[in-house]
């Protein structure tokens, strides 16, 4: 069973066949889809599926802080399971490739005192960009 699936049986969110094959298709590391990329895939598994219940069923998990909504720049919104896995991102500015990264020491401790204007900062989101290897290369 994904981790995903196991941390919702564990909250007692009532799995539907539908639910399920959301979660089934959000599995694994470096899983960041569109929500029509997760429709697509759960159609392929659930043909009668519909974008609203897949839709609906993104804004619940993001909702419970199961699965995380990544905005990239203008682009569609990407959904990230590993929500409970402290994370950065690394984004590809050429083509949109989204890869998890776990850089070394605590972000919060990046911005100095004197840059956090009196907010007691909670957490941090940081996006390194760059070109994947596949748009360096080039046509």
């Amino acid at each position: 069973m994904s981790d995903l699936l196991e941390r919702l049986r564990g909250r007692g969110w009532r799995l539907t066949s539908q639910r399920r094959v959301v979660a089934e298709v959000l599995d694994g590391d470096h899983v960041h889809l569109t929500a029509d990329e997760v429709h697509a895939r759960a159609v392929a598994r659930l043909p009668e599926i519909s974008r609203a219940t897949v839709y609906n069923t993104l804004g619940e998990l993001v909702g419970l802080g199961e699965v995380l909504e990544v905005a990239t720049d203008g682009r569609a919104k990407r959904y990230d399971p590993n929500a409970h896995r402290a994370h950065q991102h690394l984004l590809c500015s050429g083509c949109g490739a989204i890869r998890d990264v776990h850089p070394h020491g605590d972000p919060l401790e990046a911005l100095p005192a004197g840059e956090r204007f009196g907010f007691t900062v909670t957490a941090a989101e940081i996006t390194y960009r760059g070109l994947c290897p596949d748009c360096t290369a080039g046509p």
